[in-house]
Parts: structure tokens; sequence; C-alpha cells
């Protein structure tokens, strides 16, 4: 006898599932980067637009998909036609090969966050060289961080044909990342539900600690002004369009099967289309709210850099043209330099190449995203703050709380399809099935952690789900609106929801979003024709 269904505990479970899958690290370390890039506050103009005619129509369709259906994406798709399976298969494909570098990030994190209970921060200062004599050459020519991360974290090498020896201590963290998941997938729906709660919960509880925290640091203010300043300019610019849309796509996660994996645990009655909206609306305003916590500590950075060289330069002028103490101060600095040129330009001249252009501006300017905002960027901010550790150990759970999030609903696409096979479930417990997956995807993963292991990482987050998922969201509209018919869907919905779908949804599923996916799909594909590499846009979607 088959057995029946698991459901989510109640419906919060399942818009907390979602929550947790859909804002991932994309909402904190992508999203201000493309407000940086594309025109500031005015970048949001194109992100709404986008989310209405792309993002809700979509994700309403997935969630109903697999809400009536009561399958996985293997399962759904073969349903509709038996020639379609191929597009499940593909998103289990993709959903397996994110995984395998995915949780990657979740081990860094745990290496991170072991490291931030130190006093100082290890990435606070250079090591001293083998001598004692002074910094480590190679740090001094860089940074503190930087040094942390690429030398420490990744150990790693100068070109990917180097491949080098596994890093143990990542690997030891990557087991134990995947030994997490293993814990929360474990009972499926019935330990997922349960852990969704804090996964989803809590990074919002340390984004507004941070929130106000980031408020009262210095410099603060020129971080929102910059962000929130608006360039419309941009708007004329077609990639500010393009971003929009692609931001929206891959923040909700479309096309992994997650979505659709999810919602097939729903009761057949439960209004999908309302918690489309919902999902929506909460996943684009934390994409708001991250923004806001990251420019106000990005402007603390960019002003404590600037204060920082500003300092050096008076430094290096006062003791070479020996000044009186405090003569030379940051408001007069411009007009003291004019007077020195004038009064001294031999020694001046020889002086310059020392003297750094210190810019406010710049400092803004620099665009930073993925592991470079969060590890870097971030780590250089925390370890400048009072009570640092604090702020460190907070900032690294969250990006915990995320990662986890994001791979629960990961490995939920893979796990469902196989557990709705007959064949799988009748041989094999649902534990053993989930096992061999997360120990299958941890092997794999240790390619990641040798030295070489970033250059993979790149690869991976650049071409394992790019182009492949705009063509299968592309084919799941069509083969809902075009092969099993708009007309049967909207009964299906009229069943479910007790009403049929407005006519902007179906204006949305049956034209407007397969002509942006298209669009899209295009411009990718020309632009990768032409430079012979993915835009990057595709990058860092979760």
């Amino acid at each position: 006898m088959e057995k029946p269904r698991p459901l989510w505990g109640n419906p919060l479970q399942f818009v907390f599932a979602c929550i947790s899958y859909a804002v991932g690290l994309g909402n904190v370390w992508r999203f201000p980067y493309l407000c940086q890039m594309y025109g500031g506050g005015g970048f949001l103009i194109p992100y709404f637009i986008m989310l209405i005619i792309e993002g809700m129509p979509l994700l309403y369709l997935e969630l109903a998909v697999g809400q009536h259906m009561r399958q996985g994406s293997i399962g759904v798709w073969k349903t509709i036609s038996p020639y379609l399976s191929g597009v499940g298969i593909a998103s289990v494909v993709v959903s397996f090969f994110l995984s395998m570098y995915y949780n990657v990030i979740n081990a860094w994190s745990f290496w991170y966050l072991f490291h931030s209970f130190q006093d100082p921060l290890p990435w606070a200062n250079c090591p001293l060289n083998s001598n004692h004599t002074g910094y480590d050459e190679e740090c001094a020519k860089t940074s503190s961080t930087q040094y942390f991360w690429y030398r420490k974290t990744l150990n790693i090498s100068s070109s990917i044909e180097e491949y080098g020896s596994i890093h143990w201590e990542q690997a030891v963290c990557l087991i134990l990342a995947w030994l997490v998941v293993y814990l929360c997938i474990l009972r499926g729906t019935e330990s997922t539900g349960k852990v969704v709660y804090v996964t989803a919960s809590l990074p919002y509880l340390v984004l507004f600690i941070y929130l106000i925290r980031g408020l009262t640091l210095h410099g603060a203010v020129n971080g929102l002004i910059y962000m929130f300043t608006p360039k419309l300019e941009q708007l004329a610019n077609p990639k500010t369009w393009i971003n929009a849309a692609t931001q929206i796509f891959f923040s909700l996660g479309l096309g992994f099967g997650s979505l659709i994996a999810f919602a097939s645990y729903n009761e057949p009655n439960n209004n999908c289309e309302r918690y489309a909206i919902i999902i929506s609306l909460i996943n684009s305003s934390t994409s708001i709210f991250a923004s806001i916590v990251t420019f106000s500590i990005y402007g603390f950075k960019a002003t404590f850099n600037y204060e920082n060289c500003l300092s050096k330069v008076i430094l290096l002028l006062t003791n070479v043209f020996d000044l009186e103490e405090g003569a030379l101060t940051a408001d007069n600095l411009d007009s003291m330099k004019d007077y020195l040129i004038s009064t001294y330009p031999n020694q001046y001249a020889e002086l310059l190449p020392q003297i750094k252009n210190c810019s406010l501006e710049a400092e803004l300017d620099t665009a930073v995203q993925g592991t470079g905002l969060a590890f870097i960027v971030y780590s250089e901010a925390i370890k400048n703050m009072e009570v640092s550790q604090l702020y460190s150990v907070l900032y690294f759970i969250m990006l915990l709380m995320l990662g986890i999030g994001s791979m629960l609903g990961n490995t939920a696409a893979i796990l469902t399809p196989l557990t709705d096979s007959k064949f799988l479930s009748t041989h094999l417990p649902k534990e053993v099935i989930s096992g061999i997956v997360c120990f299958i995807n941890c092997i794999v993963g240790l390619v990641f952690t040798m030295e070489a292991g970033n250059y993979w990482f790149d690869i991976f987050n650049d071409y394992a789900a790019t182009l492949s998922l705009l063509l299968i969201v592309l084919v799941e509209t069509i083969a809902v609106c075009y092969i099993y018919g708009l007309r049967k869907f909207e009964k299906d919905l009229l069943l479910m929801l007790g009403h049929k779908p407005n006519w902007y949804w179906k204006i949305m599923w049956a034209f407007a979003s397969p002509v942006l996916i298209i669009s899209l799909f295009i411009f990718y594909l020309t632009d990768y024709i032409r430079t012979g590499t993915l835009d990057t846009t595709l990058r860092d979607q979760l």
C-alpha cells in the first residue's frame, strides 16, 4: 500500500520554508552590489517592474503546479507530458551541481565563526615574518583581511593547473556543514518544518542588530546617501534592466525544483496565490533591508579608509617638511599642498609618488560582490568595530542560517523526486536516500577544499546554473500554458482556490514572462558567443 504523502505541519511552515530558501546570500551580497553599480535608489524602479512582470507570476506558477500535482519536479512534468520528464531531470541535475559547491560557502562560514572567538580577530592584523622583524611581505602588500581569506582560508594556488593538496581544516568544516544539512532533512518535512523557523527568522534578528549598530557607526550616513541617491541616467542603460530581471529570477530560486517540491507537501486547498505574493514581497523587501545595513557598514569602512589615508598623508607631509604638529589638518590639506608645491617644488616632486590621492567617493565607488563582500569587506569593517568578536559571531551565524536555508531547498529539489520514485522508496528508507545524496555531494565537494578549489568554485558558480535555468523555466511556462493548456490550468486553480486567476496572471504566464525569459536567454547567449564568457550577472543567485 502506498504511503500517504507527508504534509507541512501548518501553512506557516511552508511559508517559512520558502522564505528560508528564497531569502539567501544573494539578498545580502548581490543586491547591494547591483544598487551600487546601476543607479543607487534608481535601480529599484526596474527591480520592482521586473518583480511584477516576472517574479510573482513565475513563483505562483511553480507553487500552483507543485501543489496540484503533489509530486517533485520529475513527476510534475512527466504528468503533464511524458516527453517533458527531461525538464524535471534537468532541475534535479542543476540542483545537484549547485549543492556540490554551495555548501562550501557554509564551510567557510563555519571556519570564520570558529575563528571569531579569538581576541584579537585573526584577520585584524598581518602576521609577523619568519624573522619576527616585520609583517609578512605578502600580507603587507595587500591587507590583513585579504591575506586571511586567500592564504589562511583558501590557501589558494597561483593557477587552476596547480591542484595542490586538500586543506584538511576546510575539509572538516565541509563535512560538518553536510552533517548539519543531513540532520535538518533527516525526517523530511517533520524536521525541515521546524528548522526553517530558525533559518528564516534568525537572519532578520541579526540584520536588525547590525542595522542599529550600523546606523551608529561613524560615516554610515555617507554610505546611505550614496545608496539612496538615484542616478536616473542608468535607466537608459539596458544592462540595468537585464540585471534587475536576472536578480529577481535567481533570488526567488525559480527553475531549481525546490519551490515545486515544497508546494507538493501542501494541503490541496492551500492559497498558493496569496503566498506567492507574500513570499515575493518579503524577498524583495529583505534585499532592500539588507542593502541599508550593508551600505551603512560600507559607509563606515569607506570613511575609515578615507580618514586613515588622510592621516598618513598628513603625517608624511608633517615629518618631511618639518611642520608644526596640528598645522596640517584634513580641512586645510588641499590648500597646504598648493603652498608646499609652490614653496618646495623639487622636494614635493620627489615625495609625490608616496602621497596617496585620498577620495571618499572613490572608496564608495569600489564595487564588491559575492565572497569578496561577505568574507573580506564585512570582515574588514567588523575588525574596526568595538566588541568585534561579538559582531563577527553574529554575522557568520547569519551567513550560516542563510546558507543552510538555501541548502534545505536545494536538497529538497533532489530528494523529493527520488523519494517519489516507487523503486527507490520501496528498497531504501528516506533517511538512507538522504544520507547517500549528502555523502556523494560531500565527497565531490572536497575538490573545492584543494588549493585550486576556489578556481573550480568560480567555474561552477558561473556555469552550473545559468543558461540552463532560463531554459528550464521557459519550457515550464510554455508547458503549462500551451501543452497542458491555460484553460485546464485555470480549472485546476478554481478547484484549489475557489476562483480562477485574473487577467494579470494569465497575460504574464502566456506572453510577458516567456518573452522576457527569451530576451534574457538571447542576451546571455550572444554575450557568451561574443566574449567567450558568461556575464557574471548570473552569479550568487541564492
